[in-house]
């Protein structure tokens, strides 16, 4: 039999459609290869064997009953340890809820399990989302299956690793500055970050909520496609939630093409700093897409200078405002609860001792920025840059119909290299951010190795808010033209582990 942890996501639901296989092997097989690899990787915080055998068996009994199975269903999937899941533990990679086990199912987990999706486990992050290699994980780093002394990205990074490493064919991961996106370049596989309100954040833990996003992660454009419908869609649970039609991205990768599209190379995004075989990767895709028929231009977004700077402002201060919430009085980590301490002392000691030194950081600097006298000259005026953004986006796609640029700067760096620098962390996420503070889509692909290490590098494909089947059809197009180009997915060259 074909090792079933190879196949897409999309091949691995056709064959349990058709019989070929069933649910429970594909689930077994993914389970045997977590197990075989993940002592490696750290790619999960949490395995549910259990659960995800009862759910492969239930899918198993609907096909011999003849019911209707999903686009996905007997898929296992890898989901941020993020999202809320009844019955299994929840940490956001962090200390202060190390054992927290939710009553409730997430809106993307409901989605999930009512799709058939097979809930593999939890996967390792940085800690509340917070960070651009998964360092800041309470539980230990996550080692990029490409080299193991390397990140895998962040903050996502465990969720891409999985798909990397083959422990699972689909991944959720969320974006808030990159997160789904710079994993997904510096691991070889495919991130989306879906428009601002186009997947429920319903029992998504909150890091910084105008800013946070779910979203879909695979190995293939068409894979991406077809989780992301089953996650996208109007939630009422949510209020920033759009009651609009899901764009239809699956046809869009079903059929990709360019020819006639208008796209525009971001201008701000390349020079000083750039490692060389990324921009060279970058400049070929560049010339791909011109022989694909497109019509390419360079834009120049001159706000998108001030980004970094902005988004260092406002997703601190929302941090700072959704991280009061752990105060060990409700749920989760309590220290120091002797009965001779006042209630304040109790929840300083253990957000001491629950929150790591990157969550801390990010709640000085925003409770600074939000404080009497600081407001308007910090978060007022990172507000103010946000608009220029989106008016610079907005012009832009006046005259294109899609940006592209490199995914990340450089490609995955060496675990420990950025770790007491933050600043040079905080420049992984360069390319990424724009892209939040406008609430637009966004997708990360495999564009090539990076000829001076062998590493995967990214190419980000940006598109107006909800059109985020441009992202697909482009992605799709280009994907695959490299694999004409080079005989096989990027991703099939990742070391054996």
């Amino acid at each position: 039999m074909t090792d079933l942890t190879r196949l897409t996501a999309a091949e691995i639901a056709a064959r349990i459609a058709s019989g070929e296989v069933t649910a429970v092997e594909v689930t077994e097989a993914h389970l045997a290869r977590i197990e075989a690899v993940d002592e490696k990787v750290h790619a999960f915080l949490h395995v549910d064997r259990e659960g995800a055998l009862a759910q492969a068996r239930a899918v198993d009994a609907k096909r011999e009953r003849g019911a209707e199975l999903g686009p996905l269903a007997g898929v296992p999937l890898a989901l941020k340890d993020i999202f809320t899941t009844k019955g299994i533990p929840t940490t956001v990679g962090s200390k202060i809820l190390d054992g927290w086990i939710p009553p409730y199912d997430a809106t993307v987990t409901q989605r999930l399990r009512a799709a058939d999706v097979i809930v593999l486990g939890k996967t390792n992050m940085d800690e509340f989302a917070m960070g651009s290699s998964t360092e800041n994980s309470a539980f230990g780093p996550t080692g990029n299956p490409w080299d193991l002394t390397r990140v895998p990205g962040g903050s996502g990074g465990g969720s891409s690793a999985s798909l990397a490493s083959f422990q699972a064919p689909l991944a959720i991961g969320t974006d808030t500055g990159g997160s789904i996106r710079q994993p997904a370049a510096v691991t070889g596989t495919v991130g989306v970050k879906p428009t601002y309100g186009g997947v429920s954040r319903y029992g998504m833990v909150a890091f910084s909520s105008s800013l946070d996003q779910g979203g879909p992660c695979a190995r293939t454009v068409l894979d991406a496609a077809l989780l992301h419908e089953v996650i996208a869609g109007h939630d009422p649970m949510d209020s920033t939630s759009i009651d609009e039609p899901v764009p239809a991205v699956v046809e869009a990768a079903r059929s990709g093409s360019v020819r006639g599209m208008r796209i525009g190379v971001v201008k701000e995004f390349a020079g000083e700093g750039y490692q060389a075989g990324v921009m060279q990767r970058f400049s070929e895709t560049v010339e791909l897409l011109r022989e694909l028929g497109a019509e390419v231009e360079e834009i120049s977004c001159p706000s998108f200078d001030k980004a970094l700077a902005a988004y260092y402002l406002i997703a601190p201060s929302e941090c700072s405002s959704n991280l009061a919430r752990f105060d060990a009085m409700r749920y989760g980590l309590r220290v120091g609860d002797d009965g001779t301490k006042s209630a304040e002392d109790v929840t300083a000691l253990t957000r001491a001792e629950g929150f790591g030194a990157e969550v801390k950081r990010r709640i000085m600097l925003g409770t600074y920025a939000l404080s009497s006298g600081y407001y308007d000259a910090y978060y007022g005026s990172a507000q103010k840059v946000r608009t220029l953004i989106k008016r610079d986006f907005e012009k832009a796609f006046e005259r294109v119909d899609v940006l592209i640029s490199p995914t990340t700067p450089t490609t995955a760096f060496p675990i420990g290299e950025r770790a007491d620098d933050p600043m040079a962390m905080y420049l992984a996420d360069l390319c990424t951010i724009p892209t939040n503070l406008a609430g637009n889509a966004a997708m990360s692909l495999p564009c090539g190795l990076a000829p001076e290490d062998g590493l995967p590098v990214g190419l980000q494909i940006i598109a107006p808010a909800m059109a985020d089947d441009r992202l697909y059809k482009v992605g799709a197009a280009v994907e695959a033209a490299l694999i004409d180009k080079w005989g096989h997915p990027l991703i099939e060259e990742a070391p054996s582990l």
